[in-house]
């Protein structure tokens, strides 16, 4: 509620020289035209004070408080009933006088036509942080920043991997805690959630690996109690998201439906209209998903591999749950009714076909549903979809295509996976490495590999370390007679403007401008060169924390036309 702290005044506050910032600093999200969630975690009990103004001196403020008992624990406020497009300034200060501040902008009117620009990726590992590939963000004007799962690991903390999972509400909490603490003189999370509105979603280290949130605690008896009918209802489960959504400056929901396995579970869920300049929907790919195929293990198998690719064609398996693609194909429907130029959807998981290797858990292990998406996007002439994911440590885009019976169609839509801001390693030598475990390339073509650069181009040779990868995948996938990575040949009217469609030797994030007046949309990957664990704990140390992002691919899309639509309703 709105509302101004008369008891605020009262509030026994430290002096100057011995109050400093807050612990994790403070955080803005789930921004709409007319509101915004705020974040931060006290540093000592007692009220927790939230301000927020139009103003950088806080003469005239709303605000509100919460009584701390656990400074572990975060709090947030809802500031509703601002005004579309303005920047707000914002502070907390807690007990001891420790206090942060930061600014977000609202979201603009539902009709106007303004440029758009944010960020996305996904995947930081808590043990290599302190992320200098995100450092760049707070420069760059974003509307929003997208943290696109895998925000934690709960396989991983603060060293090498011991074994030790994260299980309890506590270990979680203590691993988002780690994320967003400074090290080596460096917190670049506490620096874009200060200056950035976030949004956030949860891919499956926020629990535990590969987990399948709509599938029966029986189907992961080893790694889940067994309270409840879907792993979504147990109790490890639950304590992943509540410590996710304890730590995001997220809006608190939950869906109501006669479907049993999203009733009363977490809605993280959103989507929301940028002017009409483009909308984005954001889907849980997690929580919702049944068990995954079995795995291809032998990629000589023809027959193992038409076995895994006809049982992902035909079996009315999910990775959205039924409740969560109905309202993602509504609000695309609804988008297009608005005559909204760009849709954007944003998933955890690819959605492009890469092949059966490791392909379960991806869209591409869930074939029929996938089809069935791309086709309503085409069936309904819904233009200017990209979907934006994350989870394989590198990028890459591609253009998409679906299956109808045994006709591959090609979509308009295409792809672009994100990230990773931190994972050791990248996916370029994750895959040569694997590819030569299986056969897949020899020892003199691993040497050659080890001896090229990390140069992404745009042309053909394989002169650099990604036209390499890209070479090894292009091959596996042509014997399913998939389309080669990038958008070159298709009907996606794209043009390189800077290395080539792979950046999978590098650490960064992805930024999405949109030209309101041309309708023009500039993607720009931006990274830094990788680093291991033990690099950090070298002399080398403040070399790594010193990188900055650069540009290491950039590509402009055009957008097809759109009718006029009826513009409407509140963002």
């Amino acid at each position: 509620m709105r509302h101004f702290l008369a008891a605020a005044i009262a509030l026994s506050i430290a002096s100057p020289a011995e109050a400093s910032e807050l612990p994790n600093g403070v955080a803005s999200g789930d921004v709409t035209a007319t509101s915004a969630m705020i974040w931060a975690r006290a540093a000592v009990p007692g009220l927790l004070k939230f301000e927020i103004a139009t103003g950088k001196n806080f003469k005239s403020y709303m605000g509100g408080g919460s009584m701390v008992s656990d400074p572990a624990v975060p709090r947030k406020f809802h500031a509703t009933g601002l005004q579309p497009d303005q920047v707000y300034e914002y502070r907390a200060t807690d007990a001891a006088g420790n206090r942060s501040a930061g600014r977000f902008r609202t979201l603009p009117q539902t009709c106007a036509k303004s440029d758009v620009r944010f960020g996305v990726s996904g995947d930081w590992r808590g043990e290599i942080a302190p992320y200098p590939s995100i450092r760049n963000v707070p420069d760059r004007g974003l509307q929003f920043f997208v943290e696109l799962g895998d925000t934690i690991y709960a396989e991983r903390y603060s060293g090498p991997e011991t074994g030790e999972v994260a299980s309890t509400l506590g270990d979680y909490r203590a691993r988002h805690t780690e994320v967003l603490t400074a090290r080596y003189g460096l917190n670049t999370w506490k620096d874009l959630r200060a200056t950035t509105p976030v949004f956030a979603m949860i891919d499956d280290h926020e629990v535990v690996n590969d987990f399948a949130g709509g599938a029966a605690p029986s189907t992961d008896a080893t790694r889940f109690d067994q309270t409840g009918n879907f792993i979504n209802e147990t109790n490890r489960y639950k304590a992943g998201l509540q410590a996710f959504s304890e730590f995001m400056p997220i809006v608190d929901q939950t869906w109501s439906s006669s479907d049993p396995r999203f009733n009363g579970k977490p809605q993280l869920y959103r989507s929301r209209i940028l002017g009409k300049t483009a909308m984005f929907a954001m889907v849980d790919a997690r929580s919702f998903r049944d068990t995954g195929l079995p795995g291809v293990t032998d990629l000589t198998n023809p027959t193992e591999i038409a076995n895994f690719l006809i049982a992902s064609a035909t079996q009315a398996r999910t990775m959205l749950g039924g409740d969560q693609l109905a309202r993602l194909k509504t609000d695309l429907l609804d988008a297009k009714a608005r005559g909204i130029l760009w849709k954007f959807v944003m998933l955890p998981e690819p959605v492009q076909n890469l092949g059966v290797l490791a392909a379960s858990d991806r869209y591409e292990g869930y074939a029929r549903e996938r089809n069935d998406l791309l086709k309503f996007v085409a069936d309904n002439a819904i233009e200017n979809v990209v979907f934006v994911t994350a989870d394989l440590h590198g990028t890459m885009v591609n253009n998409l295509t679906y299956d109808v019976g045994n006709t591959r169609l090609a979509s308009k839509a295409w792809e672009i996976v994100t990230g990773a801001v931190a994972f050791e390693e990248p996916f370029g030598p994750t895959i040569v490495d694997l590819a030569k475990q299986v056969g897949l390339i020899d020892n003199n073509q691993y040497n050659y590999y080890l001896s090229l650069p990390i140069a992404p181009d745009a042309d053909a040779s394989v002169n650099d370390k990604d036209d390499f990868v890209a070479s090894v995948i292009n091959s596996s996938m042509a014997g399913l007679s998939y389309d080669p990575l990038g958008l070159a040949g298709s009907n996606v009217p794209a043009k390189l403007t800077k290395g080539g469609y792979e950046a999978m030797h590098s650490y960064g994030w992805t930024e999405f401008s949109v030209n309101a007046k041309s309708g023009k949309l500039t993607v720009t990957t931006w990274g830094i060169a990788p680093y291991s664990y033990e690099d950090l704990q070298s002399n080398d140390r403040s070399q790594i924390v010193a990188r900055k992002p650069a540009v290491v691919s950039q590509f402009e899309v055009n957008a097809a036309a759109v009718p006029a639509g009826n513009c409407r309703g509140s963002n």
